[in-house]
């Protein structure tokens, strides 16, 4: 079926120079009557929607109130734009600091009075810690490396036995868990390593309470007088033997 159309194209003057309307009028068929709207830019190039106008001509002309259909500036476009904006626009509101959360926000379709009790005072916490702040440190950590030993080219190395005066605890830790944690603190600590403080029997019931994380998994170690003594001691001899055997080398 063969479809009848009359077109009619002239200079847009809403739009930059060289900018031209076209309207195309269907006279017949089902759609006989409609009217289609295009416009041409002066390089020729064919618009047929005003999403698609927009994007072209967005950064240089401004079309929120242009009449695509009409091919004018339509002021009413415009008003009903900023009426939009104001009706929606909270800005006024959130900027209130005498309001305090939660606000209804919303659109109500009754225009009620409402009325604002303030039920808590707005308060800045100064008490946050500002700066580099200190991870917090696991508990039991050290047990992760149970079973694990150093190794060299000809097998495990010899392990470490405590002394005396060093007792494991903690639930379930062993010797070498011990050792490792004791290691661990010498090397990395900054404070002096003074032991566990708790008691053995409160640490065994409640650890995650009792047990500081801080210090190794060892008892409360005190160093008295006569232990620094006999440990000067034991270094002269050993400094003594080092010096004979150098001598006689």
């Amino acid at each position: 079926m063969n479809i009848s159309i009359e077109r009619k194209r002239s200079d847009c003057t809403a739009l930059p120079k060289g900018w031209q309307r076209e309207e195309v009028l269907r006279k017949t068929g089902l759609t006989a009557g409609k009217v289609d709207v295009y416009y041409y830019s002066p390089t020729g190039k064919k618009f047929r929607s005003k999403p698609e106008l927009v994007r072209y001509l967005g950064d240089s002309m401004d079309l929120s109130c242009f009449d695509f259909q009409q091919g004018q500036i339509n002021t009413m476009l415009l008003c009903k734009a900023k009426k939009a904006r104001a009706q929606f626009d909270y800005r006024g509101v959130r900027s209130d600091a005498s309001l305090v959360p939660p606000i209804r926000q919303t659109a109500s379709i009754f225009k009620q009075p409402v009325t604002v009790y303030k039920t808590q005072e707005s308060k800045v916490k100064t008490d946050l810690k500002h700066g580099t702040q200190e991870k917090p440190k696991q508990l039991f950590w050290e047990k992760r490396l149970e079973g694990l030993t150093a190794c060299d080219a000809n097998g495990v190395i010899g392990t470490t036995s405590l002394p005396k005066y060093i007792k494991p605890l903690g639930p379930y830790t062993s010797d070498a868990t011990t050792i490792q944690s004791l290691a661990t603190a010498l090397h990395v600590s900054s404070q002096p390593i003074t032991g566990q403080t708790g008691s053995k029997q409160a640490i065994l019931e409640n650890p995650g309470v009792f047990l500081n994380p801080e210090q190794p998994l060892i008892a409360a170690v005190t160093i008295t007088k006569d232990d620094v003594r006999r440990q000067e001691e034991r270094v002269k001899r050993a400094r003594q033997r080092l010096q004979e055997a150098l001598a006689v080398a």
